[in-house]
This record gives structure tokens, sequence and C-alpha cells, in this order.
């Protein structure tokens, strides 16, 4: 046990606390309190602990919505904190990523999705998922194990899914429980692989209509589609568009961005390549009305290696959580794309791709943030580019 006097944030939903010139990384807590806090790793360079009490607690403290979060289950690590103060965190998360590893100084700040501050960024979730453990009970994990937390409610997702209720029944024999709700009325359920509910998911996004499978990406959050889709097209409109050369989507999915965009720029050639064949025909099914837009099937890095340098004007690239990684952005400074825009769900993953395109030339021109993961401390950036 250990009294600590917590600093600042640090990326992944801990704060910064010192002890016997070693970092604590301490969960549960907020700056400029002062906690008690359990160890619970122990390593040479630095200390993991969690908070079991707040001695003097910070004015933005609130009581957790969801009890389920108070006995270790993830997901809401940042629900103790009032949901203006968790975007002031999460915009120096940040700004610190992009001064510490890329070199830029920049004033961005995490927005808000419209309509979450008015139900204190809860109901947001249309992607739920539930593990299952050994004697059937579905729920969320507990962070950092595979320990099942039983929750009669879930506050983060739609009504249509917690009223759906399977986080109250019991599951003996299976392992995962995914369920989707769409913006169109659809809602689906997959006991593992066995889908029950709509056959196909509808979404409707900037005036287009998509047709996902079962299990296919969708954002999890009702608003972000629209509000990422709004951003990305805004940008291109500054950057425009050289109508003589091919654009690109890369880790396109079903074409989210590809196909809004493609209907706002329709002398403007896009190929959107996915390595899943899934949301290949996903996209294809739900596109084919768009002459403009192809899809291509193929591991975004192998496909890059294999094009000319040049032939490329805009790339966008919407990467997993862990960026583009090395090798991928090593590819785009080869191909020499006029543009580039880059929209990620991890702020220290960015900056670290910013910083290997800065060196080569590429200029930042425009940057959003948006909250689009109230309670936890994941959000998203879309940054533009150029060369």
């Amino acid at each position: 046990m250990l009294k600590l006097k917590i600093e600042k944030v640090a990326h992944g939903g801990v704060f910064i606390a010192r002890h016997d010139q070693k970092v604590v990384f301490v969960s549960g807590a907020l700056p400029g309190e002062t906690v008690s806090a359990k160890v619970t790793q122990d390593t040479k360079s630095y200390l993991r602990a969690e908070t079991l009490e707040v001695l003097e607690p910070s004015e933005h403290r609130v009581k957790h919505f969801w009890k389920a979060a108070l006995r270790g289950a993830g997901g809401a690590e940042f629900g103790h904190i009032s949901l203006p103060y968790q975007r002031v965190l999460k915009t120096e998360v940040l700004r610190e990523a992009l001064s510490r590893m890329a070199g830029i100084e920049n004033s961005v700040t995490v927005e808000a999705v419209p309509g979450d501050d008015e139900h204190n960024g809860l109901r947001y979730r249309t992607r739920a998922q539930l593990n299952v453990d050994e004697s059937g009970t579905a729920g969320p994990s507990k962070i950092r194990t595979n320990e099942i937390v039983f929750t009669r409610d879930l506050p983060l997702a739609v009504k249509e899914i917690e009223e759906l209720g399977l986080h109250l029944k019991n599951f003996n024999g299976v392992e995962k429980i995914r369920i989707a709700s769409s913006n169109t009325g659809n809602l689906q359920w997959m006991v593992d692989k066995k889908i029950n509910g709509d056959g196909t998911l509808i979404e409707r996004v900037s005036g287009r209509t998509f047709w996902l499978s079962p299990g296919s990406f969708w954002q999890a959050h009702g608003g972000a589609p629209e509000l990422l889709t709004s951003c990305v097209i805004d940008f291109a409109r500054e950057l425009d568009f050289n109508p003589q050369k091919q654009n690109l989507d890369l880790y396109s999915g079903a074409g989210l961005f590809s196909a809004t965009i493609s209907t706002v720029f329709p002398d403007a050639k896009f190929l959107a390549v996915e390595s899943s064949k899934q949301a290949i025909e996903d996209g294809e099914k739900s596109t084919h009305d768009l002459a403009n837009l192809r899809f291509h099937q193929a591991d975004v890095l192998k496909y890059l290696r294999s094009q000319t340098a040049g032939t490329f004007d805009t790339i966008i690239l919407d990467p997993p959580r862990s960026g583009a990684a090395n090798k991928v952005v090593e590819q785009l400074v080869r191909l020499n794309p006029r543009n580039l825009i880059y929209v990620a769900c991890d702020p220290v993953a960015l900056a670290r791709d910013l910083k290997t395109l800065g060196a080569a030339g590429y200029k930042l021109q425009q940057i959003r943030a948006f909250d689009i993961f109230p309670h936890t401390h994941h959000f998203e950036t879309v940054v533009a580019l150029s060369r």
C-alpha cells in the first residue's frame, strides 16, 4: 500500500505519481489527488497501482455511473471523472504526444460528439461484446484479466442492446457474444458464430446506405461515422484532388470514407484497399452506383510495395490502433502522394508516424480530435498532411 500524490494523466487511462524514484502508473485517480493505492505490478523501472481510497479528491471527481466498473469491469476507466474534464485530459495526452514524439506544437482540442453531453456520455455504443466464463456468465472482462464481471445493466450501450438482455442469461459452453444495433433499426447478435436477429445491418451515413455482413467492422459510437466522414470530406475539400491521378483509401473496411468521399467528388478516382474479403464484398454491394470507386482485396503493406511512386494524388488511411507501422509509412513516403488524410485511434501511434512523415517533408495542414469513446481514455484524431 502506498500513499501517492497524483501528478498528471498518462496515455493508457492511467495517472502518474512517484515513489522511491520510480514512476507509478495509477488507475482510478485524478491529477492533484492524494490517494491510497495498492501496488499490482513492480518492475525495475516502474510500478502499477490501483486506487483503493481517495484521501484528497479532485473537484472533477464524480460518482461512477456503473457499479460493474467498481468491481473491475473494463470499458469505463474514466467513469469517475466529469465528462468535460475527461476531454481536457485527452487533449493533454494528444498535445503531449504530438510535442514530445513529433515536435508538433498545436492547440488542438478533443471535441465532444454532438448530443453526448446531454446524456452524460452514456447510451452511445451500437456495438458491444460480452465474454463468457466457464459457468456461462456473460459480461465484460476485468481489466488485464479473463475474469468476467456480472452486471445487470449496460449503461454505455444503446437501449436496444441492453433491453435484449443477453447479459442476464446463462451461456454455458459459449466463448463470446457480439451485439450490434444499426441506425436504421436492425438488431443482430452473434453467439460465437451463430447469427441471430437481422442477417444484415443497414447503416445510413452522409446520404449513403451501407449493407453490412455479420461481424463486419463499424464504428462503435452511433454518431462517429457521420462525424468522421464529415471531417474527412472537409479536409479533402481544402486539399482538392487531381482528377488525372488515382486516390487511395487504405484499411477501407466497407468503404465508409471512400464511398462518401467518392459521392462528393465524382470527377476523382478512388481505390479502396482492404484485406478482409467480407468487408470488400460489403463495400462493393453498397457502392455499385459509384463509377469512380473500386475495391481491391489485399494486405495494405504488400499492395503499397507493388505500386509505382508518383501514381497517387491523395491517400486516406484509417489503420488499426497500433497505427500504420514503420514499414507502411516508409512505403507512403516512397510513393510520394501529394496529400495524406490520416484517421487515428491512438495518439501515440499517430505521433510516431507523424514524426516519420514530417522528416520526409509532409506538413500538417489540419487536425481535429473527437471523443467518440466517452468514459474511456480512447479518442479519434484526424489529420491532413501535404508535401
